[in-house]
């Protein structure tokens, strides 16, 4: 198979885009993809979207978009995995690519959440979680996640002020991000005493409804190459694997298999291991979602990532920074372009272009993007030359 480059990124201010069409906003993520990669022919096309259908009542997004941005007939895909659709589509790309089939792939993610109230979002955002067995007996996500933060609390220990530090340390990275949905300086005793949602979790703990989009270029090393690209950013290794996506059916509801797994193949086909990783963009759709995915990608032992957030191991001057574009917490979560969006913090970081929040010559990040409460996970880990 051959190797994978990222040419190109872009994306947009996310927020509430009262003004902008989904499709306005996909292309304008598009575009400057396309502007920042230099070239001016795409083979295909794969967008992230989890439910455009619900939120604007918009499907056949393949034709629409290929159409709207100016490049049918390509062909095009449209990539379903709940909160991973973005993650999933850059998967999609890279292997098309790779296999030869495609020299040079757009990938894109787009959502569009508040032309609907907060019920039908709700409503729309439930669709990732079993239907008959959590959806139907009026659970949602807040509760879910609340359930697993009650758990990871019971058994190792886990704080109400560790989840607040993660808010915080995620809020503080994204005022440092032009793009961000949220400019908004967090304190511990703000986070604890934001209205509560479901016991622990106060709004300060949830990921907030946005409307983006996001978008890169892949094509091969060798035509990366050829078009005197540097430094290139080339995918070192990738996983992807799923989990029964109904709580009541795991074994355990402090840790998120679907990522382990999906993180054992990525750093296999990479040959490196979690402490060969400088950086990594996780699915902090709650703040203990942030604290058991780094525990689940093996950066922190069992029951020691609230404590790793607390010390500051994972903020920007930190051992291991997670979330330096400011997570979903602070940026933003526009569901099916949060997976592309976090290979765009990636690759501006890796290339040394990342402005008031870049690290110090980072060389190998990774991307973790998962949907629902863990019944999917995406990883992908990335590489500068």
């Amino acid at each position: 198979m051959r190797e994978v480059a990222v040419i190109g990124t872009g994306m947009n201010k996310w927020g509430e885009l009262w003004e902008k069409s989904l499709r306005d906003i996909f292309v304008e993520a598009a575009l400057k993809a396309i502007d920042n990669s230099g070239i001016d022919k795409i083979d295909s096309m794969y967008v992230g979207c989890m439910t455009s259908g619900l939120f604007v009542g918009q499907e056949h997004l393949a034709s629409l978009l290929s159409d709207y941005l100016g490049y049918g007939p390509i062909p095009t895909c449209r990539v379903e995995s709940a909160c991973a659709s973005g993650g999933l589509a850059i998967r999609q790309g890279i292997i098309d690519v790779a296999s030869g089939v495609s020299d040079i792939v757009l990938v894109g993610g787009i959502e569009k959440m508040n032309d609907v109230d907060g019920g039908g979002a709700t409503d729309a955002l439930a669709t990732a979680s079993d239907q008959e067995w959590e959806a139907f007996n009026g659970i949602t996500f807040p509760g879910i996640y609340a359930l697993m933060a009650r758990a990871h609390m019971e058994k190792y220990g886990t704080t109400r002020d560790q989840l607040s530090h993660v808010s915080v340390k995620n809020h503080n990275n994204g005022l440092l991000n032009p793009n961000a949905q949220f400019k908004l300086k967090a304190t511990l005793e703000s986070v604890k005493n934001a209205v509560m949602v479901a016991t622990p979790l106060t709004l300060m703990d949830c990921s907030p409804v946005t409307d983006g989009a996001a978008a890169v270029v892949l094509c091969s090393l060798d035509t990366a190459k050829k078009m005197g690209k540097t430094p290139l950013v080339v995918l070192k290794g990738m996983g992807h694997a799923t989990n029964s996506i109904a709580l009541h059916t795991r074994k355990d509801l402090t840790t998120i298999e679907s990522t382990t797994m999906a993180a054992q193949q990525a750093y296999k086909m990479a040959g490196v291991g979690p402490k060969d990783i400088n950086f990594a963009e996780v699915h902090d759709c709650f703040t203990i979602a942030e604290i058991m995915a780094t525990e689940s990608l093996g950066f922190f032992e069992r029951g020691e990532g609230g404590k790793a957030a607390e010390s500051g191991i994972t903020a920007l001057g930190g051992k291991m920074p997670i979330n330096t574009s400011g997570g979903l917490k602070s940026k933003g979560h526009p569901v099916g372009a949060t997976g592309v969006a976090q290979v765009c913090e990636v690759v501006s970081q890796l290339k040394g272009c990342a402005g008031d929040r870049q690290l110090k010559n980072p060389r190998r990040g990774l991307t973790h993007n998962m949907g629902g409460s863990g019944g999917s996970s995406l990883v992908h880990i990335w590489e500068v030359l």
